[in-house]
């Protein structure tokens, strides 16, 4: 390698990782998946020295395991349980399951194939690499780092000053960060801010909510409905958020509960969003379409379901900025519990533009998954005819139901 090891602990990793693994691990361990690699920046070229550094970083990740140390601190979080701290302590990631080449329009494709435990917990690790080797190879990283800081001087500043209002929000950003050094400062400096609004509650990126004594953060995934709701064959993908609401309930009951709306458009996941799940899920979380409309709905649906929405929670996360969260928050204030989850704005906001790469499940048991989200164009699936089956799923439901 070239580089220093980029990621150095199973730990670095967002947390709803953890959360969708112990319940893929005691319902769907014999589900398997296939993910790939996108990058929709079109000015972007991965060079093949880049591309042979993420080789030798992915494959010092996968001489990683958990120590004890930190199977002791995720066995203390509430709602994981030993069988899957046992299962983590066997653990390894697998460089076999990882397809790397230069095979795509940017100069980089990566594809991982194997069972939905090892490929879930990819994902994430692999993005961080990808972007460090990016920015530390492709520029002057002591003048990203530079500029990096001075952002983050300004943001907490902002923040101190009580210029923004954003209630209670989290760090996001581990998958798009500039580097583990930026993520690392930008944690550490927000969780020293005082801030006379709101609060810096915690990180998805549980090396660093345990370094830095903070709250892991995070739930469930689009990767949680569109597998349980579809890696089955037998299921009509039109309902797949009950199927993934309903084995969430059977593996966590109250506990852990914020529910992604998203997967196959909000509107088809109020359908099977009903009284039960309503009450029994501590809120709800928007990651496409128009926050305000989004929001206004959420609200309106629990009003008629007899719910207090003051007693549940919003949680934002769909390209935020401080500017962003503090309209969306005085336009709810007093409404609903707001949260937000910021990522890109605060892990990689330099003089240059971030990366927009991801990674996604593009099959599950064989056959082709995919989101609709509500927003149109953020979802990633190698097969048309499979979208257009599953859009006449949810358009027949829709207008039938």
């Amino acid at each position: 390698m070239k580089l220093q090891p980029i990621i150095t602990s199973l730990l670095e990793t967002d947390m709803y990782k953890f959360s969708m693994g112990q319940a893929i691990y005691h319902q769907f361990p014999a589900y398997k998946t296939t993910w790939t690699f996108r990058c929709r920046n079109t000015d972007v070229k991965f060079t093949a020295e880049m591309v042979q550094e993420i080789k030798d970083q992915i494959l010092a990740y996968c001489e990683l395991r958990f120590t004890e140390e930190e199977l002791q601190y995720l066995d203390n979080i509430r709602w994981i349980k030993g069988s899957y701290i046992d299962f983590l302590r066997l653990w390894r990631p697998r460089y076999e399951d990882f397809e790397i080449t230069t095979d795509a329009e940017c100069g980089l494709a990566i594809e991982t194939r194997g069972t939905w435990l090892n490929t879930s917990m990819y994902e994430i690790p692999t993005l961080a690499i990808v972007n460090e080797v990016f920015f530390r190879m492709n520029y002057d990283y002591a003048k990203l780092i530079e500029s990096f800081k001075e952002k983050l001087k300004e943001k907490v500043g902002w923040l101190e000053s009580g210029h923004f209002d954003l209630s209670s929000f989290s760090e996001f950003g581990l998958r798009r960060r500039l580097s583990a050094e930026a993520q690392e400062l930008a944690v550490q400096e927000l969780a020293k801010a005082k801030l006379p609004h709101g609060k810096f509650v915690g990180t998805s990126n549980v090396y660093l909510a345990k370094k830095f004594n903070l709250l892991p953060v995070g739930t469930m995934a689009h990767e949680w409905i569109m597998c349980v709701g579809q890696g089955n064959h037998k299921h009509n993908p039109a309902y797949s958020n009950w199927y993934a609401l309903d084995a969430w309930v059977k593996e966590y009951g109250v506990l852990n509960g914020t529910a992604l709306t998203d997967a196959i458009t909000t509107d088809c996941f109020l359908k099977d969003f009903q009284l039960t799940y309503s009450t029994l899920f501590s809120g709800v979380r928007h990651d496409s379409g128009d926050p305000v409309e989004w929001g206004e709905k959420m609200i309106a649906h629990y009003e008629s379901l007899g719910l207090d929405p003051t007693q549940k929670t919003l949680l934002f996360s769909d390209s935020l900025n401080f500017e962003k969260a503090n309209a969306l928050y005085q336009h709810f204030k007093g409404r609903v519990k707001v949260a937000f989850g910021i990522g890109t704005y605060i892990a990689n906001d330099t003089c240059v533009p971030p990366l927009n790469i991801v990674m996604k499940t593009t099959m599950c048991n064989g056959q082709d998954v995919a989101k609709i989200s509500d927003t149109p164009g953020k979802g990633m699936c190698k097969n048309p005819e499979y979208i257009d089956y599953l859009q006449r799923c949810i358009d027949w439901r829709m207008t039938h139901e």
